[in-house]
C-alpha cells in the first residue's frame, strides 16, 4: 500500500528519540524501581483555582464549539499580557490559540514554510524539532551551540548558514535542554540577520517564567524592529503545571494570524472553550507555582554539579532556567546513549541520551530536576559510580 510522503519524512523521528524513557517505564510496570531522570514533567500540582474555573466552565456549559482563533476573553487576556510584558501594544488579532505549544509550533511552520525552503535552528534542539521541520517538506539546517558560548546562539554561526533558501530563524529561549537564555544583545545580531536576509523568526518560549535568579528573560517581541517578522509561542503546560491539558498559543503579526486562521480551522476547528477560561485567568495573574518550581530546579541544578562535576572526568553544565541540566559523559568513552542504556541497567537510573537532542551533545546526558532533592542526590551517586566502572573499563 502507499502512504503520504510525510510518513517518511517522519519515519524514525517520533518515539524512538525516546526509547530510554519508554525502556523505564516498561521495567517501573513490571514492578523494578528505577529513577527517572527523562521528562520534564512539572514537580508542582496544578493551582487548584485554575482546576475549579475549568470545572465551573465545564458546569456552566462551555463545552460547546469553539472557532479556529480562540474565545474572545482568553484572545483578549493574552492581548494584555503580552501588551504589559513586551513594551508595545498587541491586540486579539496578534493572537491564535491552539492546544499546546507542539500543536502551535506545528501550525506555525505549516503556515510559513514550503518544501525547499531551510530552517535554521539550534543544535542540540528539543526533540521534537526535527520532526515538525521534515513534516513541512523544509530542510533543517543545524546550528552549532557551543558550550564555551553557554549554548547561546551566536549570529555569526547563523550566517555562516544562510542560503537563498533560508526561511526561518528558529529559536527557542530558554532552551531545551540547555537551560540557556538568549541575552539581549544576542536577539539584536540575530534580528539585524532576519532582516538583512528576510527571514522570520519563531520563538518557542514555553519555559519562560522557569527563569533562574541572576538571569534575564529577553524575547525578540521585545525588539519594535522585528514586529513584523516574530512569531512567539509557549502554553500553560510548564508555568502553571498543566501539560495534560494542552493549551497553548502564538503571538505574531495581524497578518500573519489571518494566513494561520485557515490552517488552525482545518486542522481542529476550535480549542474547548472551558480550558479557555481556565487559560485566561492563569494568564491574567502572575503564575502562583512557576516561582517555586524555579527555586526547586536551580537548587537541584547545582547539587548536581557540586555532585557530579569533576568525578570521574565528568562535566556538568549548570542551565540558566528550565527543567534539565546536562552532563558531559564523553570523558568515559562512551557515547551518552550507550552511558545511558547502561546506566539504566546496572544502576536503574533513567536519563536522557544527549543524541535525541542533536548530534552536537553526542556523549552528553540530559537529567531532570523535578524530582525530589533526595531523589536526585541519590541519582548522583549512582551516575558517578556508574562512569567510574565505565572509566575504568574504557582503561
Amino acid at each position: 500500500m502507499r502512504y503520504a510522503p510525510v510518513t517518511d519524512r517522519l519515519a524514525g523521528l517520533g518515539g524512538a528519540k525516546w526509547e530510554i524513557h519508554g525502556r523505564a517505564r516498561a521495567l517501573q510496570a513490571a514492578g523494578a524501581e528505577v529513577i527517572e531522570l527523562t521528562i520534564g514533567e512539572p514537580d508542582a500540582p496544578c493551582p487548584p483555582e485554575l482546576l475549579a474555573e475549568a470545572t465551573r466552565a465545564m458546569m456552566a456549559g462551555r463545552t460547546a464549539y469553539s472557532n479556529g482563533r480562540g474565545e474572545d476573553a482568553l484572545l483578549d487576556a493574552l492581548a494584555a499580557r503580552y501588551t504589559a510584558r513586551r513594551g508595545r501594544a498587541f491586540g486579539p488579532r496578534n493572537v491564535m490559540t491552539l492546544p499546546g505549544t507542539q500543536t502551535v509550533l506545528y501550525a506555525v511552520l505549516h503556515t510559513l514554510l514550503a518544501p525547499g525552503d531551510e530552517v535554521l535552528v539550534g543544535d542540540p534542539m528539543y526533540a521534537t524539532y526535527e520532526g515538525l521541520i521534515a513534516a513541512t517538506g523544509a530542510r533543517m539546517v543545524p546550528v552549532p551551540l557551543r558550550p564555551e558560548q553557554g549554548f547561546r546562539m551566536q549570529a555569526a554561526d547563523i550566517a555562516a548558514r544562510i542560503t537563498p533558501q533560508s526561511r526561518v530563524i528558529f529559536l527557542n529561549t530558554p532552551h531545551n535542554p540547555t537551560g540557556a537564555v538568549l541575552r539581549r544583545q544576542d536577539l539584536e545580531e540575530i534580528g539585524r540577520l532576519a532582516l538583512a536576509h528576510d527571514l522570520w523568526i519563531v520563538s518557542d518560549e514555553v519555559y519562560e517564567e522557569l527563569v533562574f535568579d541572576g538571569t534575564r528573560f529577553v524575547s525578540p517581541l521585545d525588539l519594535p524592529e522585528l514586529a513584523e517578522r516574530v512569531v512567539a509561542c509557549a502554553s500553560i503546560s510548564k508555568s502553571h503545571a498543566a501539560p495534560g491539558f494542552r493549551s497553548g498559543w502564538c503571538i505574531g503579526p495581524e497578518d500573519f494570524c489571518d494566513h494561520l486562521l485557515p490552517l488552525s480551522e482545518t486542522m481542529l476547528f476550535g480549542s474547548q472553550p472551558f480550558i479557555a477560561d481556565m487559560t485566561a485567568l492563569a494568564v491574567s495573574a502572575p503564575s502562583p507555582v512557576a516561582p517555586g518550581m524555579a527555586e526547586r530546579f536551580a537548587r537541584r541544578a547545582a547539587l548536581i554539579a557540586a555532585e557530579l562535576h569533576g568525578v570521574a572526568g565528568l562535566r556538568v553544565h549548570k542551565p540558566e532556567a528550565g527543567m534539565f541540566a546536562l552532563v558531559d559523559v564523553r570523558a568515559t568513552g562512551l557515547s551518552g546513549h550507550d552511558f545511558a542504556a547502561g546506566l539504566l541497567e546496572a544502576q536503574s537510573v533513567a536519563v536522557m541520551p544527549g543524541e535525541s537532542f542533536g548530534q552536537a551533545l553526542r556523549g552528553w546526558l540530559r537529567l531532570s530536576l523535578t524530582q525530589p532533592d533526595e531523589v536526585v542526590a541519590e541519582a548522583c551517586r549512582r551516575i558517578a559510580r556508574h562512569a567510574a566502572q565505565a572509566k575504568g573499563e574504557a582503561a
